[in-house]
């Protein structure tokens, strides 16, 4: 049968093909993400059937032993469950300037005799640049390449036992229709990587950009045909990172690390909660320290609320590094079950160190932030856990015991928590409350 051409428009973020363009994709609503691209169909001839394949029984199949690579980088290691398994894909996702390359980089140097990085957004001299600031003397093997045959055949003649790919949206082939970075090359550069990797078990970094919308770009797709995904997260000026795994088919998601950006690259943070807490600025009103799991890790962190009269109308609900939501509802529960009066005051929510509070474990430390910026009272070393009912109940958090012991290792005397039966091995106080007006009575 004639091979004729078509023209498909192939929607950028979700990967969903229409014969004609649209402003708006009806998959998944974005606008403006359509794409024309020219695909060549040669029909299917009568007949041709597909030829059976023998399954295979899995008490027959022999399971070889293969041992983690282990990066040297601890909290890199216990993310991905204690090092990268041979012949898996990892894809590393963050923010444009979050330190995405440095990571990959600071990778590849510790484990030089083992890895190949191929960067299709550097040159060799700029890699080395790089290279000098972060470890410098150290020898690693780069290539700057875009092209994917020439990098897979790269790969196969050298067999490395990790190739770090910067980025996947600037690798090219010519069997593969449209742009570089589209829907079509992206995918197509994944699925020949992952056949290499499972075929020779060499273990692949994939570096992918992010949405504005901080969602991997490219077909949602990449993220099934992966073995890992991770994340870095932060805010771009502040100093610290938080790298989280959301899929992990060899391991846990439960594990995030924590890292400082320094001009070095990226440095390990042993124990982030000393470092998240401003110990100059705990003896001030507003401020109030909580303890938040960030996997299966607590950290301690401090938050800071400033409240003044408004000069207009309706009062300023601002936060930054918490729920703007979230505050909307404590302000309503304070005004309501504390009697509180807040229809004239500006409320400023701030959590110190660019860290992102999501679960509601933090909401009675910013209810009494709030009251203490009101007040002017001091809760000078006290931690504050609960998440705070609309009819103003203190209720259980998960894990308190481990946030508990945490702030007892930091050495905070007095702990206001929901009801509990954990005795404290040290020396503090721990002070049961049962709704927000006797939390608040007690500070």
């Amino acid at each position: 049968m004639a091979k004729t051409p078509q023209k498909l428009f192939v929607c950028s973020n979700c990967g969903f093909k229409t014969p004609r363009w649209q402003g708006k994709c009806q998959n998944c609503g974005e606008w403006n993400t359509l794409t024309e691209q020219r695909v060549v169909s040669s029909g299917v001839k009568a007949g041709v059937v597909g030829v059976a394949s023998q399954p295979v029984s899995l008490e027959s199949v022999e399971v070889k032993t293969h041992q983690r690579l282990v990066s040297g980088i601890g909290e890199f290691d216990d993310v991905v469950g204690g090092g990268i398994v041979p012949g898996s894909l990892v894809l590393l996702g963050g923010d444009p300037g979050i330190g995405k390359s440095t990571l990959a980089l600071q990778l590849s140097m510790h484990m030089a005799d083992k890895v190949l990085y191929v960067s299709g957004e550097e040159s060799v001299q700029q890699i080395k640049y790089r290279a000098n600031r972060i470890e410098h003397g150290k020898d690693l093997k780069v290539l700057s390449e875009t092209d994917l045959e020439a990098v897979l055949a790269t790969v196969e003649a050298n067999h490395p036992e990790l190739v770090v790919i910067d980025s996947i949206q600037t690798m090219y082939s010519e069997t593969a229709s449209g742009v570089a970075g589209g829907v079509a090359q992206v995918t197509y550069a994944v699925q020949r990587i992952m056949r290499l990797a499972k075929l020779l078990h060499i273990s692949f970094i994939i570096i992918g950009h992010v949405t504005k919308e901080g969602y991997l770009a490219g077909p949602k797709t990449l993220e099934h045909m992966v073995d890992t995904v991770l994340y870095l997260e932060g805010e771009r000026f502040a100093s610290f990172r938080v790298l989280r795994c959301v899929k992990n088919r060899f391991g846990t998601t439960n594990e995030v690390g924590v890292f400082e950006m320094v001009r070095e690259g990226l440095v390990e943070v042993k124990n982030p909660s000393q470092l998240f807490l401003g110990e100059d600025q705990l003896s001030a009103s507003g401020n109030a320290v909580t303890a938040v799991l960030e996997g299966s890790r607590a950290l301690l962190l401090e938050i800071q609320a400033l409240t003044s009269v408004t000069n207009f109308g309706y009062p300023k609900r601002t936060t930054a590094g918490y729920d703007n939501n979230r505050l909307q509802l404590l302000t309503a529960i304070l005004s309501k079950r504390a009697g509180l009066n807040l229809s004239n005051q500006d409320i400023y929510v701030n959590v110190v160190g660019g860290i992102k509070i999501t679960e509601p474990a933090a909401d009675l430390a910013v209810a009494l932030a709030i009251v203490s910026s009101m007040k002017e009272i001091i809760m000078d070393k006290t931690i504050v856990l609960g998440e705070l009912g609309l009819s103003g109940e203190v209720r259980f958090v998960s894990n308190l015991e481990k946030r508990i012991r945490e702030a007892e290792k930091l050495g905070f005397t007095r702990i206001i928590c929901p009801k509990t039966k954990i005795a404290t091995k040290g020396k503090a106080e721990i002070i049961d409350v049962r709704t927000l007006s006797e939390a608040i009575a007690q500070i």
